[in-house]
């Protein structure tokens, strides 16, 4: 059986989604990097005219390459200065709970990433708080209580080393 997500044709390829060439990519680093350039700044940035450069734009914005723009807050200046990893475990056997733990994360505005990974526990989740009983709180009366939860080992980051979003594309 094939896998859907994997195997396309080369027609569904060539019909939706534009070859990405050396252009392409600058404008999608540029982007990343600054997305509030004006459009005449991103057609200096790479070379196009501004009309081209539009147009690049709007077909790698349709195509989904990008997915949305966005500003970065600085959670210590708006009281979040706590970030911690959560380390969850589900318990064995309850694959029903798997949709309802994931909904419910996804509704706690405290937790800002959420990954399903290998290993000892079943998924690691990225959240702020304001401080340490605030966590302390969040995950005793929330995070241990959703559907499924069997435990969980957090770490609290000491100090952010390197924080971004930019995907190494290649130049």
């Amino acid at each position: 059986m094939k896998d859907d997500c994997a195997f396309r044709s080369f027609q569904e390829i060539s019909l939706t989604e534009p070859d990405l060439d050396r252009i392409d990519r600058k404008i999608l680093d540029f982007l990343q990097r600054n997305g509030r350039a004006s459009n005449l700044e991103l057609a200096q940035a790479v070379g196009l005219s501004p009309a081209q450069s539009h147009r690049r734009h709007r077909r790698l914005e349709e195509a989904g390459y990008l997915l949305r723009y966005e500003a970065r807050l600085d959670a210590a200046r708006l009281d979040l200065g706590v970030v911690a990893f959560i380390h969850v475990a589900m318990e064995k056997g309850h694959i029903r709970d798997l949709s309802r733990f994931t909904e419910a994360i996804v509704e706690l505005p405290e937790v800002l990433e959420c990954y399903s990974v290998t290993g000892d526990f079943d998924y690691v989740i990225k959240v702020v708080a304001s401080d340490l009983q605030s966590l302390s709180r969040f995950l005793m009366d929330r995070l241990i209580r959703l559907p499924g939860v069997n435990g969980m080992r957090s770490s609290v980051c000491l100090s952010e080393i390197k924080c971004t979003s930019v995907l190494p594309l290649a130049r």
